[in-house]
């Protein structure tokens, strides 16, 4: 098992999950997070840190969709190591509904 990160983190990147992961598989793209499926080691602690439930375990139906997604973007966008700011509208954003279409960005952060 591991644990995927969904659309939920998109412009909401809040990145409490990252200050607690203990072995470093978030990667950090333009408008959201995710993890590399081949680094997690399911220990689950991330999970409940998130602030906008975007995690989820990949046997939940909600994370099908975003294993092949997670692991890609793993491959390109750079590891994270440290809880960042995230952006100053993500509680705008924040439960908002179909974000995957209007908002993903499939790069890497700005900088």
């Amino acid at each position: 098992m591991t644990y995927v990160v969904t659309e939920a983190c998109i412009r909401c990147k809040y990145m409490d999950c990252v200050a607690v992961c203990p072995v470093d598989c978030f990667h950090e793209g333009a408008n959201m997070l995710v993890i590399d499926p081949d680094g997690c080691i399911d220990c689950g602690v991330c999970e409940p840190e998130c602030p906008a439930e975007a995690i989820a375990a990949d046997v939940d139906p909600r994370a099908e969709r975003w294993l092949g997604l997670n692991r890609d973007l793993a491959r390109r966008w750079p590891v994270i190591q440290q809880k960042g700011e995230p952006p100053e509208d993500a509680d705008a954003f924040k439960g908002v509904a179909n974000k995957y279409a209007d908002h993903f960005s499939p790069a890497g952060p700005a900088g």
